[in-house]
């Protein structure tokens, strides 16, 4: 542990500097004029696995965006870790609520403020440093691959493309990714498992075209009004979800997993405090960390129609639309909730509108077992580099290609996140803290000492 904390301290500058010119590339995957931008990440991460000491590094190609690939195998009979990080990003928007433009980043006490500064730059380049710290302290114990995509952002939807077609290129042991939170630097945690996802968008037709308000108001539905009723609907009064069916292959936890969960330290008043709010919502008969982790949930994500410029217009809108996710628990599906919200959000349309459903992207929810050889090796690395053991936990996020790599590699995965759920991830002012970055690049080194160690 020394020589690693020793390598971190006499290169703190350089590894900060380093990660400051990839935040500084705007590469938002959802929107096409970031495009350039998009390229130069790929280059720039290519460019620092092979500085890093990777060999056989690719720019592969996609029908969208390129994924990187590099690795290092320094002995064929040795355990190998296949590192997943995605160099894509959220788009900055909206401008005008950043405190410092979000692709130039600045440090505020001790944290980065830049897109992308832990979801996911931060925590997958802490990978590239640290593999580079076992490279140049020739300690590197097992095979390391990386695959580096660019497109997790807006679904991953060539990524399982590329893996199905390069399964022997991607053989491995596990595969371990930092793109998830701990409770606190104080309380280190593992994630245990992630909550699926069903992305959709919908649009509410009323009549053919915008119609003045004064003449055909009271006349003719308005299609913000019919879809502001419809999404109403979606939640009783107790914030269940009313679709048909949705919770029938929800697998409820046993009282062991619930009071297990639950002693994790939390601190509501601090929480509110955080997000500025007076109370917490959610369904009733659950805890924080149960609605967030092991419950799934509705959301809706944007909502818009009508005029919104400057000034007034006293129109009846043509159309309303509104973006919609729901991150789901194991047993449910993408596919089945998908099916399940469109036929019920088409049944509850009336008659005087027109109502499409388009799906975008999905995901299915994913356990990790807290058994494997893997898990504990990134308890030992933890413990070790924190000074106390790790707190399972359940993520309330989605990384879709946990599953994937399951169904197409046979691979576990191993989530060990250095975020907080804090850091602001996919609002302005997002954050990373520079202690947790460097922390990672501590920790990640034990964790391949101790997978290889324990894998013998």
């Amino acid at each position: 542990m020394q020589h690693i904390k020793q390598y971190v301290e006499q290169n703190k500058q350089r590894l900060l500097d380093e990660l400051f010119d990839l935040l500084r590339l705007a590469s938002v995957s959802a929107d096409p004029k970031y495009k350039p931008e998009v390229l130069k990440t790929a280059d720039y991460v290519a460019a620092k696995l092979r500085d890093a000491g990777a060999d056989n590094v690719e720019i592969c190609q996609t029908a969208g965006y390129p994924i990187v690939y590099g690795e290092k195998i320094i002995d064929a009979s040795k355990p190998t870790v296949l590192v997943y990080g995605h160099y894509d990003v959220q788009p900055p928007d909206p401008l005008e609520l950043w405190k410092t433009p979000p692709f130039e980043p600045t440090v505020r006490d001790g944290k980065i403020y830049a897109r992308g500064a832990c979801d996911d730059k931060g925590q997958f380049y802490m990978h590239v440093k640290a593999f580079e710290l076992l490279m140049q302290t020739d300690t590197l114990p097992c095979n390391i691959k990386f695959m580096i995509e660019g497109e997790e952002e807006v679904g991953s939807s060539n990524l399982g493309i590329f893996v199905k077609a390069n399964k022997e290129k991607l053989k491995a042991d596990v595969v371990l990714i930092s793109d998830t939170s701990m409770i606190s630097m104080e309380h280190p945690s593992l994630e245990t498992g992630l909550r699926g996802l069903s992305y959709l968008e919908v649009e509410v037709t009323g009549p053919n075209r915008d119609l003045h308000s004064g003449v055909y108001g009271g006349a003719v539905a308005n299609p913000i009004t019919i879809l502001a009723q419809m999404i109403a609907s979606l939640h009783d009064e107790n914030n269940h979800i009313t679709i048909p069916g949705f919770y029938n292959d929800v697998v409820p936890l046993s009282e062991a997993e619930r009071n297990a969960l639950n002693s994790a330290p939390y601190d509501e008043a601090g929480y509110k405090q955080d997000l500025d709010v007076a109370e917490l919502w959610g369904e009733k008969g659950y805890s924080t960390f149960e609605r967030t982790g092991t419950r799934p949930t509705l959301e809706l994500n944007g909502i818009w129609g009508g005029y919104i410029g400057e000034g007034a217009k006293t129109v009846l809108p043509s159309k309303a639309n509104a973006k919609i996710s729901m991150r789901l628990v194991p047993n449910q599906t993408s596919d089945a909730i998908t099916k399940l919200f469109t036929d019920h959000f088409l049944s509850i349309a009336p008659p005087y509108v027109k109502v499409k459903v388009t799906p975008h992207h999905g995901g299915e929810p994913a356990v990790t077992p807290t058994d494997s050889v893997a898990y504990r090796a990134a308890q030992k690395a933890i413990a070790e580099s924190f000074g106390k053991e790790p707190i399972p936990t359940r993520g309330g996020g989605s990384i879709p290609i946990v599953a994937l790599f399951e169904a197409e590699l046979g691979l576990k995965t191993v989530l060990m996140g250095f975020g907080l759920d804090s850091d602001a991830l996919h609002s302005p002012n997002e954050k990373y803290d520079i202690y947790n970055y460097y922390k990672g690049i501590e920790t990640i080194p034990l964790f391949h000492k101790y997978f290889a160690e324990l894998s013998n």
